[in-house]
């Protein structure tokens, strides 16, 4: 199976600098890195653009993760779920990483609980939020400036899981195996891991 409908990238600097970030970080190259390589400005915009949002904030990884998690799996897109399910077991658990993929939240406080909900929300349908909703994130603990973040953050990462899921990049083989087991048993849709 091809890493994504698109070809091979064309040879660059940009595409080189990619290609040795994943190996370095994570020993093989992601399908969604051999993707981006047509055009490695754009992801690293991307991920700039996200490192700028958070930077006043200081989300931490697992509210980022919290809200990555919760929107990947209600927009059903199994890669980003598989690779931020993995980051969320790692700094909470294993079972609150599974939970939060099946759109459950017993083991969040109201504080998360608030940020889970607005994510979904935001991954739903961004149109049909309130006021309400967003008083609600207040009454939980959440400022204004967090509030812009986490609704900037989600919509980036959907409109970086847009692309790789409509290119068809598909899971990595390699994070498949190392995704804890209930989190990979909680993710059931989206493209399955590459062959």
């Amino acid at each position: 199976m091809s890493a994504s409908f698109l070809g091979p990238a064309p040879d660059s600097d940009g595409a080189r600098r990619l290609v040795e970030e994943d190996l370095d970080e994570l020993g093989y190259v992601m399908n969604g890195t051999r993707l981006w390589a047509h055009h490695p400005a754009a992801m690293t915009g991307l991920f700039d653009l996200l490192g700028v949002v958070n930077e006043p904030v200081r989300l931490s990884l697992r509210e980022r993760a919290l809200l990555t998690v919760a929107a990947a799996a209600t927009r059903r897109d199994s890669y980003c779920a598989l690779a931020w399910g993995a980051k969320l077991a790692a700094v909470a658990d294993e079972a609150t990483a599974a939970a939060v993929l099946r759109g459950e939240d017993p083991q969040l406080d109201d504080r998360e609980r608030a940020l889970v909900t607005w994510a979904r929300l935001v991954a739903t349908d961004p149109n049909a939020t309130t006021a309400s909703d967003v008083e609600a994130l207040r009454t939980a603990g959440w400022s204004e400036a967090e509030v812009l973040a986490m609704t900037v953050h989600v919509a980036l990462r959907m409109a970086f899981s847009a692309v790789n899921d409509a290119l068809g990049a598909a899971p990595d083989p390699a994070l498949a195996e190392r995704v804890p087991a209930a989190v990979r048993a909680a993710v059931d849709f989206g493209r399955p891991p590459a062959d």
